[in-house]
């Protein structure tokens, strides 16, 4: 039926606009602009409502499919005799929930397809690395912090690089005869997020 199309197609949408604010960050990673990162971020907020309203609507279209039909819709059955379109079939209904729930996770692993950096910085002396703390917002979710760590870790010079969506920061070490805070800071704002303030540490 074309009620049941318009249900899963809702329970799709519903589901890919929940992490939209983890899948853009992504799909900027291998279009090449970084930039448009963080498009989505205000979305977030949203997402729990989102997730609800895509079980709701998932729920609903396995609860229309499963149901065991009334006498009145055995009796006008009879143009239904034909076998099923396939997106009107439990096993469409079946990749599509498998499909949303893949979507509904993306944040927790969208990480994985950021390039694994792994600097391998010699510093003689702990005296020449400094420690700078960037407050960063925007950030949603793991796929957002490994925006960060792999656009600050393209600069030479890095130490280590630790991006927190739950606290909001990146700290940074690094060797300041190499790089320094500015141009790490604007390595963050490609990304699309903001930078708010900086902290020096030791």
């Amino acid at each position: 039926m074309k009620s049941d199309n318009k249900i899963i197609g809702a329970g799709v949408l519903t589901a890919i606009t929940a992490s939209l604010c983890c899948i853009t960050p992504v799909l900027a990673l291998i279009a090449g602009t970084s930039g448009i990162a963080s498009a989505f971020s205000w979305l977030e907020p949203f997402r729990p409502y989102l997730i609800g309203l895509t079980i709701f609507v998932l729920g609903f279209a396995w609860f229309q499919k499963l149901r065991p039909r009334t006498k009145e819709e055995i009796e006008c059955a009879c143009e239904d005799d034909e076998k099923p379109k396939f997106t009107q079939s439990k096993t469409f209904l079946g990749i599509v929930t498998v499909f949303a729930v893949v979507m509904l996770a993306f944040p927790y692993y969208a990480d994985v397809f950021y390039p694994q950096n792994n600097n391998q910085e010699i510093v003689f002396e702990q005296a020449d690395v400094k420690t700078v703390e960037f407050k960063v917002s925007g950030m949603t979710c793991a796929g957002c912090e490994a925006h960060v760590n792999n656009e600050v870790n393209k600069l030479e010079g890095i130490v280590t690089v630790n991006a927190s969506y739950d606290n909001g920061n990146a700290i940074v070490k690094y060797d300041p005869s190499k790089t320094s805070s500015t141009e790490i800071e604007q390595a963050i704002k490609s990304t699309g997020y903001k930078v708010t303030n900086e902290n020096q540490q030791q």
